[in-house]
């Protein structure tokens, strides 16, 4: 391969990435959400601990998220309870289409955990991110998410 060969190639490598960058896009980013990102699988009446650390999705706001995907239809009612000692929460439960179903960040008992109710509107797979409020929350949690009866 000559030297002028090699110069075009690198050039030709170089465009993608460059263009991205120009563009506010940090190429590896875009590249690990689109190859790595899968939700952790849930089901409704379930109840876990696990652990918020620097390693889950970087959030955009400095902190971090952990998600999960729950399969929801339409009219099921949701309770979310996310508890933590170790930072303050906040849930956040995604529509299929990405958009906010609803958010809570402080429950009612007077605590930084986080309690939702909300009903769902459609069919689908829904998100519940689990983050931190602000930058350096990380730690241990508890998630559980319940599906509420039809009163007979």
């Amino acid at each position: 391969m000559t030297n002028k060969a090699f110069a075009v190639g690198l050039r030709q490598l170089m465009i993608i990435p460059a263009t991205l960058l120009i563009m506010g896009i940090n190429p590896r980013v875009g590249f690990a959400q689109n190859q790595l990102y899968s939700p952790i699988p849930l089901t409704p009446n379930t109840e876990l601990s696990d652990t918020l650390s620097n390693k889950d999705i970087p959030t955009g706001q400095g902190g971090f998220g952990r998600d999960y995907m729950v399969t929801l239809n339409k009219g099921d009612k949701l309770v979310i309870d996310l508890t933590s000692e170790s930072f303050d929460t906040i849930i956040t439960l995604l529509a299929p289409n990405g958009t906010t179903v609803a958010e809570n960040d402080d429950g009612p008992d007077g605590t930084t955990n986080s309690l939702l109710f909300t009903r769902i509107q459609e069919t689908g797979n829904y998100i519940i991110r689990v983050r931190s409020f602000g930058e350096t929350g990380v730690g241990p949690f508890k998630l559980k998410v319940t599906k509420l009866q039809p009163v007979k």
